[in-house]
């Protein structure tokens, strides 16, 4: 078919990376979507709603690193001013904590659930819209809210239905702590030697001058055999600080998920500081969410962002998980009311549970209407 006239496609057709939800993964959805906020308000993380769209520089100022080149914009009919549907919910949970919550006692602990949306999809992943769940912890960013948050995103994806779940830590900020004193580079070589180690490019580093950065690309893999490579490489103690961090978070988390460090990784980390973390399950393609350390910027009223409160936390995109459980899980049993059917019986099925179809003419049928039981005399009868 050809795509580049739009006269040509099919009038309901979606555009790409966007697709809609069925019953059984809506049902899915709803249910992780409430189950991850169960457990996030269960520690004490009060749920916000912040708005599908927002002014540009609002959106784009709160975050170092986040950008508006990945926002659908438009320009608002009423205010005339530029707006930006968001592709990341954390950055107005910044501007909420800043401004209508500016006086609420910190620690603050936000969480929020929602839709995000992008102009293009990332990597292998072609979706453009995406269900972000998380927890900001604000006003914090020692080991003890690393660890909380670490351990309260653990829980979330365990009691939504992920299996083995793994948590890859990293150190955002490496680079620029290294390169300040330890392992001197010179400014125009810094985003390359970025960029080198993000690829695993040994020989790429070498050529953007950053050889010394090398032995970074062999302290990987399980947490324990890797934070002793790290350390060993640490020979001026730059990172020493970071990996006494480090050591203590993966204590703290005591055997709630498998524990792996990469400690070079920023794919993803646009705004994170000195810790962040990545989170994987079995038989889920792809990451499952990422969290760590930042700082909320504090704009002026030009627009320009200055250091403002610090913060630890994470998003979840449990898109991945919620097609494998609705995959997996049998259809749920449905109940069939024919017509003339006991309704204080229907009432009471319905209240400890069950789910109902209600016969509306002669026609309708238990089996053709994906039914499971049919409301006999005594109550329920299997088909």
């Amino acid at each position: 078919m050809d795509t580049s006239d739009p006269d040509l496609l099919p009038a309901d057709l979606l555009p790409e990376g966007l697709e809609d939800r069925l019953p059984r993964a809506a049902a899915a959805a709803t249910r992780v979507m409430r189950t991850i906020h169960g457990v996030m308000e269960g520690h004490g993380y009060d749920r916000v709603l912040p708005p599908m769209i927002e002014f540009e520089r609002s959106l784009a100022s709160r975050m170092a690193g986040i950008t508006s080149r990945r926002m659908f914009r438009f320009v608002d009919p009423q205010s005339l001013r530029m707006m930006a549907l968001r592709s990341d919910i954390t950055p107005q949970i910044g501007r909420i904590a800043g401004t209508r919550l500016a006086a609420a006692p910190r620690p603050l602990r936000l969480c929020y659930a929602g839709q995000v949306v992008t102009i293009k999809g990332d990597g292998l992943d072609p979706a453009r819209e995406k269900l972000q769940c998380g927890a900001e912890l604000i006003g914090a960013d020692n080991v003890a809210a690393a660890a909380e948050v670490v351990a309260v995103a653990i829980e979330a994806l365990q009691a939504a239905g992920a299996k083995g779940v793994s948590v890859d830590f990293t150190l955002p900020d490496l680079v620029d702590t290294l390169a300040a004193e330890a392992l001197p580079l010179a400014p125009g070589q810094i985003d390359a030697v970025r960029r080198e180690l993000d690829t695993k490019d040994a020989g790429g580093l070498v050529d953007a001058g950053g050889e010394a950065y090398v032995p970074l690309l062999y302290a990987t893999g399980d947490f324990a055999t890797a934070i002793d490579k790290l350390a060993a490489i640490d020979a001026g103690g730059a990172l020493a600080g970071r990996i006494a961090a480090l050591r203590e978070i993966a204590l703290r988390l005591d055997g709630r998920a498998r524990l792996t460090l990469d400690p070079s990784e920023r794919h993803g980390f646009e705004y994170q500081s000195w810790f962040g973390f990545v989170l994987y399950a079995e038989g889920v393609r792809g990451a499952l969410g990422r969290g760590g350390t930042y700082r909320i910027a504090a704009p002026d009223a030009d627009g320009a962002g200055h250091e403002g409160e610090v913060a630890t936390g994470f998003s979840l995109y449990p898109d991945a998980l919620i097609d494998l459980i609705a995959s997996a899980e049998p259809p749920a049993d449905k109940l069939f009311l024919p017509l003339g059917h006991d309704r204080a019986a229907a009432d009471r099925l319905r209240a400890i549970g069950w789910r109902t179809v209600a016969a509306l003419s002669e026609a309708d049928e238990a089996a053709t209407l994906g039914c499971t039981h049919v409301l006999g005399a005594a109550g329920p009868v299997a088909l």
